[in-house]
């Protein structure tokens, strides 16, 4: 089977998925109006991703990966459970009507983008093919400088370690760019190469050691994507495999990254951080029993819980419960104004600009404006919230249905207008790869930061890796072997007899090139 990588979804799947999970939370008894909502999100989700292009573009894999992190997923697991899809929700209906209002509004975004989105993109392919297997190797050496000079130099906000640091997207643009050159070296038959581990491993290490969910798991996406992108043919046993690696990512990693952060300073070196890994790793089954004994009893989890007990993990990968509590606060108390909007754009300006630029975290403010959320004294713990969620909450429903869409708007034709079809250039996927992480729980803040500094990463690892990387990737390496295949001269006599092919037998230049 090859993997999938939908340009559309097919709208009578996805009435006959809706229709089945509303059908189990009726027999839930979860309220027939919150189902019929269930229901239009679905359908309008489906239009949505469809229109955009589905995963060919930036935008479909940002609505994709809203529509299923942020609500379906947790109302597929909730009905798995057994449970009513409006259980332990304070404003359950209202809730449902703004992600119904929010995909609505992406549909709007989308409509709006469409029309000016660039037909050529700006970065298309500048990476020659012949070129990628150097930049890949390229991109590994310095992307691996890179995070070892931010791990043992001591830098601060507004130099210029700094701003290299958050344009570093290189370790995972190389494990983008390997994968591919391994499938098309290998002719479709594999994705699995020693580059392409070694990319992955050390990207892996540096999350490990920085106890960051996304920095172990981007690698992974990043893999996958790439070989979704060219349809990568696999075997049931490689399915099996492959669904081991998650189990075992969800059961045991995701424990060891939250409760590995409260096991080290914040300010720790990288050697007192090495040490607390490796002690952590050296027993992970403690680690996880660790976690769930204080995670069970934490206020943020008893605040914010959708399921009638704790799911671990599943508990993360919802929405729902969050926004309903920031939903809730705001029908009672009233909206806070989309000042915080005008905030999120003038912090583009960046450190070197602005060295006193103040630093806050929206999701912090909003939990100890919910209450009951982060303790009094917690001024550093970032809540995340939905888009949608966040627009309801500044401004209602013009949030929802004007505030919001203009943003998507604006995001969707900014990273098209950057990338066109992702199957063409290797930019496009390493933005899939960042939208997992932004589209469900990074809010409007998100989507406006990632606008800019986003879009000058892209750029700037673009360009770096089409003209750079190879060079760096020569040195190290050697020159790329081409393939290509040296013509015989042409016979200088009209004398001479041209011998032709007998049946069993074949050019040399065809052997050569086959070879």
């Amino acid at each position: 089977m090859r993997l999938p990588f939908p340009e559309r979804i097919p709208l009578p799947i996805a009435i006959v998925g809706a229709t089945l999970l509303t059908g189990m939370q009726q027999l839930q008894r979860t309220p027939i109006l919150f189902s019929f909502y269930t229901f239009l999100f679905i359908l309008i989700a489906t239009i949505t991703f469809n229109l955009a292009g589905g995963f060919t573009r930036a935008s479909g894999s940002y609505i994709f990966f809203y529509s299923l992190l942020g609500l379906i997923l947790g109302l597929v697991y909730k009905a798995y459970l057994g449970e009513p899809a409006d259980s332990n929700l304070r404003s359950p209906i209202l809730t449902i009507q703004v992600f119904t209002g929010g995909i609505t509004g992406m549909l709007i975004a989308v409509i709006l983008s469409r029309r000016i989105t660039r037909k050529q993109p700006f970065l298309g392919n500048l990476l020659k093919e012949k070129d990628m297997r150097n930049a890949a190797i390229g991109c590994f050496a310095f992307g691996m400088f890179l995070n070892l000079m931010n791990a043992v130099v001591p830098h601060q906000n507004g130099t210029i370690l700094s701003a290299i640091t958050q344009l570093n997207r290189f370790l995972q643009m190389s494990v983008v760019l390997s994968t591919l050159y391994t499938i098309k070296k290998s002719g479709g038959k594999s994705a699995i190469g020693v580059l392409v581990l070694l990319s992955i491993g050390v990207s892996s290490i540096f999350g490990l050691l920085i106890f960051s969910k996304e920095g172990m798991f981007s690698p992974y996406l990043a893999w996958f994507v790439a070989a979704c992108s060219l349809r990568l043919t696999i075997r049931p046993s490689q399915i099996v495999f492959g669904g081991a690696v998650v189990y075992l990512m969800m059961h045991f990693m995701v424990p060891y990254s939250q409760y590995g952060r409260s096991q080290v300073p914040e300010v720790a070196t990288l050697e007192e951080r090495a040490a607390v890994s490796l002690r952590l790793l050296s027993d992970l089954g403690d680690v996880r029993e660790q976690y769930m004994l204080t995670s069970d009893d934490t206020q943020e989890t008893r605040a914010m819980q959708y399921f009638n007990q704790p799911q671990g993990f599943f508990d993360r990968l919802t929405m729902i419960g969050p926004d309903d509590a920031m939903i809730d606060y705001a029908r009672q108390n009233g909206f806070s104004g989309i000042a915080v909007i005008g905030a999120d754009f003038v912090n583009w300006i960046p450190h070197i600009l602005w060295p006193n630029k103040p630093l806050y975290s929206t999701g912090n403010s909003y939990a100890h404006k919910i209450g009951g959320v982060v303790t009094d004294e917690d001024t550093t713990t970032g809540i995340s919230f939905t888009p949608s969620g966040q627009a309801y909450f500044l401004a209602g429903w013009i949030g929802v249905f004007v505030v919001a869409p203009l943003i998507w708007g604006l995001l969707f034709t900014v990273f098209d207008s950057l990338c066109g079809d992702v199957r063409t250039s290797p930019w496009g996927l390493l933005v899939i790869a960042l939208f997992a992480h932004v589209a469900p729980e990074g809010m409007l803040d998100g989507a406006i930061y990632i606008m800019w500094f986003g879009t000058v990463g892209i750029v700037f690892v673009a360009v770096a890796t089409s003209y750079a990387m190879p060079l760096i990737g020569t040195l190290m390496a050697g020159p790329e072997q081409t393939g290509l295949v040296r013509l015989r001269k042409r016979p200088s006599s009209l004398s001479n007899t041209v011998k032709l092919p007998t049946k069993n037998s074949r050019p040399d230049f065809v052997k050569t090139a086959r070879q």
